[in-house]
């Protein structure tokens, strides 16, 4: 072991040597992002997409290149816990008034759990603060613009503000746009507020998701304030204000942990938070960090969670509600609101994926547009919990039809791999209880989500009741991914008629199925909806049913299309 100076040196040398890759990744992570204004007014939304591919795989790529250069710095010294403590305490100090310290010191765990392959938690390699947030503890300092009411009214108001977040694309009607907003906000004021608003304010930062650009702020009325998000959408015609959101309700959605990533330039990433926290105060930070696109912090923020949720409550993992899975073990707290999912040892058929096939499902919906449609399943790797944390039911199954995954050691079990995901109703289980207003409406949009997902070029494969979710704000959401695909791999085919009574009356298929042949008008015999909502979904989205439908959609991704998802709809009834 290194002595002394040498010693100090070496600890400080490495310290420094992680800071500033932090702050190379941080440096490539915002040149990235810096191009989404140009993606935006060129309407290059594969380029867009491109973007965020490229700056999700960022972070690994600068974990293992430091990784690599620790290790030929420190040779045999590599995992030396002495040392590597020495590192920690100089580490920190280099952090001091760094306003996204936390974030630091995630990558700094990423390294050391990469170097010695940790299990549970390291506190002596690793920062493992239960006790604050990860966020500052002051206001945020985010840079903003205050537009104050005056004698001319709204009318002015949004005059300056649309002119001061002008594009090299003009917009296609500014004043129908200004007039569009006006009366939006009017209505929210003698609706909602019963007062005058008196000011905005709109972050400088503007917010940038495939199609649309986002500006992004507040309205106050004296001392109470609601959120406001104007959406803008490029057109070939020009840019025009295509919606407005004053609700928490409705700006929930679109900064939902079931969409892509912001493409947003902030210098300071936990201030941002902050703000959109005081718009947004039932979201989480880690919630928050995710969808601006800092999936590790949000990754950390959410295993602090789990874990301070588990000192509070004395509580046991149970299996979550909904029917058994083929592929997945799913369990939960029965107070927490995240699941986590454990790939089985075997498949029971009629499952004929791999297990090396699921996980790239489960990768390629982390790097796809999600569409507001399905939920970010994070990974994690050596989770370490007390067995006695878990269900006797619970903890047979896993032992016994997930070995593959599990480690048994003493008193613990450690899961080598997981996914954990935000826990939602499964759709089958809210629809037995659900009063018929609410019924409607979940299984309207159970139809709009599968098209949604459509538009994204993604086919569930399993569209059964089961596999669908309802968030607390009512939204349908996909959540098993084992026979996800792309549309543009599969075959629609429109279904066979009966030649003879004797192929009309067979139970098997008596014409020639191929592994990707899909028959969309089976369909609605697999759900099992009541009469009246079958006629309901019938009704609203029966063109889902056809072949033709998404044949369609095929032939325009295949050209290379954009399709248009949007992120907020309005329900027709």
């Amino acid at each position: 072991m290194a002595q002394g100076s040498q010693y100090e040196i070496l600890a400080l040398e490495c310290a420094k040597a992680i800071r500033d890759a932090f702050a190379e990744y941080n440096h490539e992570f915002r040149l990235v992002t810096q191009r989404a204004q140009r993606r935006f007014e060129n309407r290059d939304w594969k380029g867009s997409q491109r973007d965020s591919v490229e700056r999700i795989e960022l972070y690994n790529l600068f974990v293992n290149r430091t990784v690599t250069e620790i290790k030929r710095r420190l040779g045999y010294l590599s995992r030396d816990k002495s040392l590597w403590k020495a590192i920690k305490q100089r580490y920190e100090p280099l952090l001091t008034d760094y306003i996204d310290s936390e974030f630091t010191k995630t990558f700094f765990n990423s390294i050391t759990r990469r170097i010695f392959t940790t299990v549970g938690v390291d506190p002596e390699v690793e920062f493992v603060t239960l006790d604050h947030s990860p966020l500052p503890q002051t206001s945020s300092s985010i840079k903003s613009r205050i537009y104050h009411r005056n004698d001319e009214g709204l009318e002015s108001l949004f005059d300056s503000l649309l002119e001061d977040f002008a594009f090299s694309i003009a917009y296609q009607d500014k004043a129908r746009d200004i007039a569009f907003i006006v009366r939006q906000v009017t209505e929210y004021e003698s609706v909602t507020l019963g007062a005058a608003i008196d000011k905005v304010e709109i972050l400088d930062a503007v917010f940038y998701q495939i199609t649309r650009a986002y500006l992004v702020g507040r309205v106050f009325c004296g001392e109470t304030s609601s959120p406001l998000v104007i959406a803008l959408k490029n057109t070939p015609e020009g840019i025009f204000a295509d919606e407005v959101m004053m609700t928490i309700s409705t700006v929930s959605v679109l900064f939902s942990y079931t969409r892509s990533y912001f493409q947003v330039d902030l210098a300071t990433v936990s201030d941002a938070v902050v703000y959109l926290k005081s718009l947004l105060p039932h979201k989480t930070g880690g919630e928050l960090f995710t969808v601006l696109g800092r999936a590790k912090q949000g990754k950390t923020d959410r295993f602090r969670n789990l874990l301070r949720h588990q000192e509070n409550y004395n509580e046991q993992f149970i299996h979550a509600p909904g029917e058994k899975g083929l592929v997945m073990i799913v369990f939960t707290l029965p107070t927490h609101d995240i699941v986590i999912k454990v790939i089985r040892d075997k498949f029971a058929p009629p499952k004929s994926v791999s297990r090396s096939e699921v996980m790239a499902r489960y990768k390629q919906v982390f790097e796809h547009d999600r569409a507001g449609r399905l939920v970010d399943a994070q990974e994690f790797q050596y989770l370490k919990f007390d067995r006695n944390r878990f269900e006797a039911a619970l903890l047979e199954e896993l032992t016994s039809e997930a070995r593959d995954g599990i480690l048994l050691e003493g008193d613990n079990i450690i899961f080598k791999h997981c996914y954990i995901e935000r826990r939602l109703t499964p759709l089958n289980l809210f629809l037995q209880t659900a009063d018929q207003k609410s019924a409607e409406k979940v299984v309207y949009d159970y139809g709009q989500a599968i098209r949604d997902l459509a538009l994204s070029n993604i086919f569930p494969g399993d569209l059964l009741l089961k596999n669908f979710g309802v968030s607390v704000r009512g939204r349908v959401i996909f959540y098993d991914y084992d026979e996800l695909c792309m549309v543009t791999d599969c075959n629609f085919r429109d279904l066979p008629q009966a030649g003879t009574d004797l192929e009309e009356m067979s139970s098997e298929a008596w014409f020639y199925v191929a592994e990707n042949d899909i028959f969309p008008e089976q369909f609605i015999a697999f759900l099992g909806f009541k009469e009246d909502l079958y006629q309901l979904f019938m009704r609203w989205h029966k063109e889902i049913l056809t072949a033709a439908y998404w044949r369609d959609l095929q032939a325009k991704h295949r050209l290379g299309e954009v399709l248009d998802v949007v992120p907020y709809h309005h329900y027709p009834f």
